[in-house]
């Protein structure tokens, strides 16, 4: 049987990013599947007290992909993001960061815990790792961002998968004159 393709656009966000200075932070995902003949999509967000850009990042990951396992066990899920950070991260320095016995050549690694633990959740699925930047009108990227900026500053959490508000978020923007020819659903067409 094939696994259910799961597309996750997520942003992160840290107001501050001093570990010395209160710095909130959230981090947010947009998590869409096919459901039958049509597509649902679901929002995912969290919020920390304290934290880094980089952890933020890492946690979203590692909660966006636990949610997937809940749904669909296993699944294919394409997680894009517009942290260099995490996708380099998963896709190539974990593996020599683990042989090291999750050492980096010149010393201990930072946020070696959450390295661990993403690893650990993204084995259950089958994961994509794509890089895209930020802030440059990628309207998925952009809704993340949203979210992510707002659980920081108003210290808020989804408490799981929420219906999302991305359908409606995108007719404002259209009305505002942006992203008038952007096919929400294209990727998730193409993979089907």
């Amino acid at each position: 049987m094939t696994p259910k393709f799961v597309l996750a656009h997520a942003d992160e966000s840290c107001l501050g990013n001093d570990s010395t200075k209160p710095s909130p932070g959230g981090n947010a995902a947009l998590i869409e599947a096919g459901a039958g003949d049509s597509l649902a999509r679901w929002d995912f967000y969290e919020c920390s007290p304290q934290t880094t850009n980089n952890k933020m990042a890492l946690a979203g990951a590692i909660a966006s992909l636990e949610w997937v396992r809940r749904q669909w066990q296993h699944a294919h899920v394409r997680y894009v993001s517009d942290s260099e950070y995490l996708v380099k991260g998963m896709s190539g320095w974990v593996h020599d960061w683990q042989r090291r016995g999750w050492r980096r050549k010149t010393g201990a690694l930072e946020n070696a815990e959450l390295w661990q633990k993403l690893v650990q959740v993204a084995a259950a699925h089958t994961v994509d790792w794509r890089w895209v930047r930020g802030h440059d009108d990628h309207p998925k990227n952009e809704y993340a961002d949203m979210m992510a900026t707002r659980s920081a500053e108003q210290q808020v959490r989804s408490n799981g998968l929420v219906p999302s508000g991305f359908d409606t978020w995108l007719a404002q923007q259209r009305a505002r004159g942006k992203f008038a020819s952007y096919d929400p659903d294209r990727e998730l067409h193409e993979r089907a």
